[in-house]
């Protein structure tokens, strides 16, 4: 797997997002040719369909003046602009559609909780008893743990994991930067655990990276999707299988699976390391308890 990743090209340059420029150049177009993008816009495969003849009468304008609204967009020719148009329209789908959802501060509170329920219920059912058991030994094993997670709400897992895991007397750092989690993962020592963190696990950074952590002989831990690139470097898999709502603009409830994973697993290597855990974390609480509030029942933290 370790060639197979370091083989594949990366592509030059990312495809013109033709939708998202005509939102953001509208303003600059001539007259013509903000009459043509605001047919593109309101009905994009309509516009697939339609040869530059169709298009130009369906506007009003001549064949010239679409060819040159193609070419003010970078498309060499109307073949080319349908071409990226199609490209365009394809990734992202959801986010050229209306958006339908609720609207009210009553009514997105009770959606955002029914996705966190939702999310975390399906984490338990769904849970690899086995995986996490292994998991768990592993981490109360470990001379060192690494956690590594990129790209927003797998970094913020990541740097969870720290704060849950040093509690318990672990030694532990996060790493949300790639060309250090390669570094890291090349040069950690023997006895290191890594665990890292995708929600999509298409990550191919996060990828390399462990599997130059496998090529180091580290035991690798990963939280994502199975059946993808990263889940294919785990020693030890927790799959997290979960389809996204449809809802653009709702923030992803995928974190709290995440976070549940992250709680479940820190609780168990708790239980295993025992006396250890406890002195730690007691530790910590006398110096809070001197220095923040005198209060016991507070959080091992703030």
């Amino acid at each position: 797997m370790t060639l197979e990743l370091a083989s594949r090209p990366e592509p030059r340059h990312a495809p013109l997002d033709l939708v998202g420029v005509l939102r953001a150049e509208r303003e600059g177009l001539t007259l013509s040719q903000k009459l043509l993008s605001d047919m593109v816009l309101a009905d994009v495969g309509a516009v697939l369909r339609m040869s530059i003849v169709d298009l130009a009468n369906q506007a009003e304008v001549s064949p010239p003046t679409v060819t040159r609204f193609c070419r003010r967009l970078g498309c060499d020719s109307y073949a080319e602009f349908k071409l990226r148009l199609a490209q365009s329209n394809f990734v992202g789908q959801r986010y050229n559609l209306p958006q339908r959802g609720p609207d009210t501060i009553d009514d997105i509170a009770h959606v955002v909780a029914d996705g966190i329920h939702g999310a975390v219920n399906d984490v338990v059912r769904h849970l690899d008893a086995g995986a996490m058991e292994r998991a768990a030994e592993a981490i109360a094993a470990a001379d060192y743990v690494v956690a590594f997670g990129s790209g927003g709400s797998s970094s913020m897992i990541a740097s969870e994991t720290e704060a849950r895991l040093f509690r318990l007397g672990i030694k532990v750092s996060c790493s949300i930067d790639h060309q250090a989690q390669m570094m890291r993962a090349a040069g950690a020592p023997v006895g290191t655990v890594l665990v890292a963190y995708s929600l999509s696990g298409n990550n191919l950074p996060l990828a390399r990276a462990l599997a130059a952590g496998g090529d180091n002989g580290l035991t690798r831990i990963v939280v994502t999707r199975s059946k993808s690139p990263v889940a294919a470097q785990a020693d030890i898999l927790i799959p997290v299988d979960r389809e996204e709502n449809p809802d653009i603009v709702r923030p992803t409830p995928g974190r709290y699976a995440f976070l549940a994973i992250l709680d479940i697993l820190s609780q168990s290597v708790a239980t295993k390391l025992g006396g250890a855990a406890v002195a730690s974390m007691r530790r910590i609480k006398h110096q809070l308890v001197l220095n923040r509030d005198l209060d016991d029942g507070q959080p091992l933290g703030d």
